[in-house]
């Protein structure tokens, strides 16, 4: 499948929405570590078995036609950019498959986290079946299973930020700077909405960038745009890519 599914939640019959809101915080996951373990997982499982669309792809194609000029800024965790074959990206919200103690600070690489919590590798993940996964993961982790940080020994956390968290300042600043010295910035998927996220469009027109917004609906930062196309990045990016190759 392409990308990852918004669809309900079968074990917690909750939307993604409201599962967002109530289990990405670090209340919850002081409140009920393994129920938001679960549903980490459960997203997990969808990511391992999803693959980059057509969009990724054309970011990619991006990249090699132009080389080091083309920078990847996403709010997304799923890793799918660096699945694609994306070498130069900024993840502003981390990245799922990663390990970060919420309390000593330590973070931990994709590979890193696998050995200390091979729940979390993307191969046992695509090798399970929905009877499996219900079985494995749904009714089979218990509290005895939940990943602990081999530093300050508590309970890792997924490497995302969570509500209520501030962004990386290292990344953040590296975003912002790109921006500032971009001649053409893509605003690609994105509601513009999420802070500080949404001011990265407004850096690079106000610094001189052509500003180009590729989604299905109109958003907020729409009539600030320079062009504007209406459609997914999956059957948008392919066709701009094979107009800016055949310039």
């Amino acid at each position: 499948m392409w990308g990852v599914p918004q669809e309900v939640i079968p074990f917690l019959k909750l939307t993604q929405n409201i599962v967002h809101y109530q289990l990405a915080t670090l209340d919850a996951f002081l409140n009920d570590p393994l129920k938001v373990w679960n549903w980490y997982l459960y997203r997990m499982w969808l990511i391992a078995n999803a693959i980059p669309n057509p969009g990724h792809i054309a970011i990619v194609n991006f990249e090699n036609f132009l080389k080091d000029r083309v920078v990847v800024i996403t709010q997304n965790v799923d890793g799918l950019h660096r699945e694609a074959g994306s070498k130069n990206f900024l993840e502003l919200h981390g990245n799922i498959f990663e390990g970060k103690c919420k309390f000593c600070g330590a973070v931990f690489t994709e590979k890193e986290f696998a050995n200390i919590f091979p729940y979390v590798d993307k191969e046992f993940l695509k090798g399970l079946s929905d009877v499996d996964f219900k079985e494995k993961i749904l009714e089979g982790f218990t509290e005895r299973d939940l990943p602990i940080c081999p530093v300050c020994r508590e309970i890792l956390g997924p490497g995302v930020v969570w509500f209520g968290e501030a962004l990386p300042e290292d990344v953040l600043s590296q975003a912002f700077s790109v921006s500032k010295g971009s001649d053409v910035f893509f605003s690609v998927g994105t509601s513009a909405l999420v802070q500080p996220a949404a001011a990265l469009p407004i850096v690079a027109k106000e610094s001189g960038a052509v500003l180009v917004e590729v989604n299905p609906e109109e958003t907020s930062l729409s009539k600030q745009c320079d062009f504007v196309f209406r459609g997914s990045a999956a059957r948008v990016l392919p066709a701009i890519f094979k107009e800016v190759k055949n310039l």
